[in-house]
């Protein structure tokens, strides 16, 4: 039997080093929310593949709608002999999508990839080129996404310079002393001292953060938003690479503010484990780019579509987006029974099951983040068989993005996990 600690080894001498992970695990097999490594241990699933599998892993309908499509073929090239399960998709999407106004659909592979083509759709049709975007955002490793992302260890840190013509305003965050009003007062800065809105092509926000640490974005700073870029002919790009796809309790995760963006980008678990991504936008504006000028060899693959395909059959016969407010108000009433228990626990937060808690400590009556604390955190449960994953712009948030699917049963045994391992480390 191959060892974690042998491939670990073998990973080490073959590996890019910049490749990081989190645990020194190497999966063996999965199914839902659970999995199993090389050495016959299994763990409950609270990542999801960073939350890919809202699905689960494997699910039946997705693995079958998969195998359908490998018997008929895999790969055409969409731009060279383009195919039914593509179109579907795209119909699909923009009849869920947010708003009245027509849609179309741009299908790729990754959600570095969706936002990239987001911002080339927004400077064709404004004929603008500035970008604005937030801290703590997370937008993708590619040059133009990295200079999107509000994040510089360990994402930028070493790559600049990055692309011209990207600004970033502080993003709301009460829990750290930014209010709405600071936010856009920042917005109204940049247009004074930076840029003029003129020149502006898109904002681009998250309507719920990811890795910068599952802070919700107030709705009504998302309905000012829509304003201030209404008022300045500025298109409105909402970034749900991770919070869309029914993670949310909704498919678009910005349908809870009531807001209609311009452009979204989705990826991660619009195909339960298959990539795809996708930027679904009003037809006027997608429209602007000339044939020819969006597209990708591998982009909207005929597997990735017919596995998108099988999950929004699955969110439509299993009830997923009811599940998943039903799931996350089960986690967050755990968690603020945990906040009641362990005063470094300062914060729950989520919306639908997208959920968090941020972690601190106390230094001389100051409150300060504990990113050891949550390293330690994600340590001990995975040795206990449950895996976590740590986040935030200050290291010290820790997110659960257990499979919607998930049983009750199974969520309720990682959160005890969770809890033993907190009252564990506290005891120390």
């Amino acid at each position: 039997m191959t060892s974690n600690s042998e491939l670990l080894s073998r990973r080490n001498q073959a590996v890019a080093r910049g490749v990081g992970h989190m645990h020194n695990i190497f999966a063996e097999r999965a199914e839902n929310a659970e999995v199993w490594d090389v050495e016959g241990k299994r763990y409950i699933d609270f990542a999801g593949g960073i939350g890919v599998l809202n699905t689960g892993h494997r699910h039946p309908k997705v693995m079958a709608a998969v195998q359908a499509q490998m018997e008929r073929f895999t790969h055409t090239c969409f731009q060279v002999l383009p195919y039914e399960p593509y179109v579907e998709l795209a119909e699909r999407l923009n009849a869920l999508a947010p708003g009245d106004d027509p849609k179309k659909t741009l299908f790729l592979t990754t959600g570095a990839e969706a936002v990239e083509n987001a911002v080339k759709i927004a400077r064709a049709h404004t004929g603008r080129s500035a970008v604005i975007a937030f801290n703590g955002g997370y937008h993708g490793r590619t040059m133009m996404t990295l200079g999107l992302t509000g994040k510089v260890v360990p994402y930028k840190a070493g790559f600049g310079p990055f692309p011209a013509e990207i600004f970033h305003a502080p993003f709301p965050i009460e829990l750290h002393g930014i209010s709405v009003d600071d936010s856009l007062a920042a917005l109204h800065n940049i247009f004074k001292f930076d840029v003029e809105p003129a020149r502006v092509a898109a904002i681009i926000v998250e309507p719920v953060q990811g890795e910068g640490g599952f802070y919700v974005a107030p709705f009504d700073f998302l309905q000012r938003l829509r304003a201030l870029c209404d008022e300045h002919g500025i298109l409105l790009i909402a970034d749900e690479v991770q919070a869309g796809a029914a993670r949310t309790g909704k498919v678009f995760a910005i349908e809870h503010s009531g807001v209609v963006p311009d452009l979204v980008t989705l990826a991660k678990s619009i195909a339960g484990g298959f990539p795809i991504s996708a930027v679904v936008g009003r037809a006027a504006v997608v429209d602007s780019v000339a044939p020819g000028g969006l597209g990708g060899t591998y982009a909207g693959s005929p597997l990735g579509c017919a596995a998108a395909l099988a999950v929004l059959d699955v969110f439509e016969e299993e009830g997923i987006l009811q599940r998943s407010l039903e799931l996350g108000e089960r986690i967050m009433q755990r968690l603020r029974g945990m906040a009641d228990r362990f005063a470094c626990i300062g914060d729950v937060r989520g919306l639908g099951s997208m959920v968090a808690i941020e972690l601190f400590k106390d230094a001389g009556g100051a409150r300060l983040a504990d990113p050891d604390l949550a390293k330690r955190l994600v340590a001990m449960a995975a040795e206990r068989g449950l895996i976590l994953l740590s986040c935030g712009i200050y290291g010290n948030t820790i997110r659960i993005l257990v499979p919607i699917t998930g049983s009750d049963r199974l969520v309720d045994e990682g959160l005890d996990i969770m809890e033993g391992c907190l009252d564990a480390l506290l005891k120390r």
